[in-house]
């Protein structure tokens, strides 16, 4: 699998016989609605097996070769060159696929009111072959310790028809919102414990659902070590009836960072209990904050070094968005909020405004603005081939369990392309 920029000027056919494919497969690959009306700075993804990589001034088969982990004599083999050439400027040479490392796989999926729309249907039915688990948001929490289920429609057996499994998640949410006080309950009092963890094991139970999952957020600082107490507690229950435990932890940089949303969230603690844990590595840039990457690379690696400095790293999922936002500038704190769109909305908003993608290299995001028919004034940050394979080359060179997404619904086929040429994923067994 290739990544391709566009640059003034290209047209689908010439970025086809460049590669050795098709106008059809790129459409295909990259779900292209107006495949004549490229974008200047848009990323494509080049579905073909291996890579090519065009001789730059300086380079030597050595270097190259280095680079993509083969020997040089290996390199001149596969090209049908002398190994000792001087290599031209210019000249394509064929890196052939690398091997993958299996990882973890989970999407969560959010569905509203009633019922489950078609299109989160679609979403998870497309998602599946690619997820080691299908995460429905979310079962809530009564302040008895009974359960509220999402609607779940035919969930578990699209996880099945792929050979995935169900994450059963669990969060201390209230009308929409985290519930400090809800939290406060479920941490402090026994008997909603007790009954909170057999409603638990009897929905797993009965719903085909492997890992248990607890975001439980913006709990009371003062209850971090009850939360851990609460979470052994749990681990003992879940694993002798045959779960596993996992829980999502807020993007934390150091053991003391303050605030609500981050004290009563021990990472030490959590490696040490749970099977595995979600890094909620995004949301730097949100739909009420000013305008910036929401998951920029090189705060994603603050995060993950911190944790990698006590918790191992096969328990530790790295969070990635499947969106972006649209904000409407000046920015005023309070403001109008940003409008989440998906990377295929960013690609057609640059395209009908007749602006260009730009890339920022230091979050490794591509972002632009724009002018709206009204003369507002638009910043856009978004994902794209380009920021999630860097994401996925962080995983690799820290050796992380995997990857989980938040949320399915809105579209982004690069990157389900992107992953599943990194990596083998993992499907449904014990050690899932």
């Amino acid at each position: 699998m290739q990544i391709y920029v566009i640059k003034s000027g290209d047209t689908l056919y010439q970025i086809a016989d460049t590669y050795g494919t098709t106008t059809t497969a790129l459409i295909d690959a990259n779900e292209l609605d107006a495949p004549n009306e490229l974008v200047v700075g848009q990323a494509l993804v080049i579905p073909i097996i291996g890579q090519f990589y065009f001789v730059q001034p300086g380079d030597t088969l050595y270097a190259i070769a280095q680079r993509f982990g083969m020997s040089y004599q290996e390199l001149a083999q596969i090209n049908n060159i002398p190994a000792g050439n001087v290599l031209q400027a210019g000249f394509r040479l064929y890196i052939p696929e690398q091997p993958k490392r299996e990882i973890t796989s989970n999407a969560y999926i959010e569905p509203y009111g009633e019922t489950v729309s078609q299109s989160l249907i679609n979403a998870a039915e497309n998602a599946a072959p690619y997820l080691t688990y299908l995460a429905p948001f979310s079962y809530t929490i009564n302040s008895d310790g009974t359960l509220n289920p999402p609607p779940l429609d035919n969930f578990r057996q699209i996880a099945a028809n792929n050979n995935a499994s169900l994450m059963l998640v669990v969060s201390n949410l209230q009308g929409g919102e985290f519930s400090t006080e809800l939290g406060r309950t479920i941490l402090n009092n026994q008997t909603v414990q007790n009954n909170l963890l057999d409603n638990i094991i009897a929905t797993a139970n009965a719903g085909g659902y492997r890992d248990v999952h607890f975001d439980l957020e913006f709990l009371p600082p003062e209850n971090r070590e009850d939360y851990n107490t609460f979470l052994r507690k749990a681990r003992d229950r879940l694993h002798a009836n045959g779960l596993l435990l996992s829980t999502a932890l807020a993007p934390k940089t150091s053991a003391t960072q303050q605030g609500v949303v981050y004290e009563a969230h021990d990472y030490a603690a959590h490696g040490e209990i749970a099977d595995m844990v979600v890094l909620m590595t995004y949301e730097w840039g949100y739909s009420y904050g000013p305008p910036m990457a929401v998951s920029p690379i090189n705060q994603v690696r603050n995060v993950v070094n911190f944790a990698l400095s006590v918790m191992p790293a096969d328990k530790i999922l790295l969070g990635q968005n499947l969106y972006g936002y649209d904000w409407t500038l000046p920015f005023e704190q309070g403001g109008e909020p940003a409008r989440a769109i998906s990377p295929q909305q960013a690609i057609t908003i640059a395209r009908e405004q007749n602006v260009a993608i730009e890339y920022d290299q230091e979050s490794q995001a591509p972002f632009y603005h724009y002018t709206d028919d009204q003369g507002n004034r638009h910043e856009v940050w978004f994902e794209d081939a380009r920021s999630i394979q860097a994401k996925f080359d962080l995983i690799k060179e820290l050796g992380l369990r995997g990857i989980s997404y938040w949320k399915l619904g809105l579209r982004f086929p690069q990157n389900w392309l992107l992953l599943a040429d990194n990596f083998t994923i993992r499907k449904a067994g014990p050690s899932s």
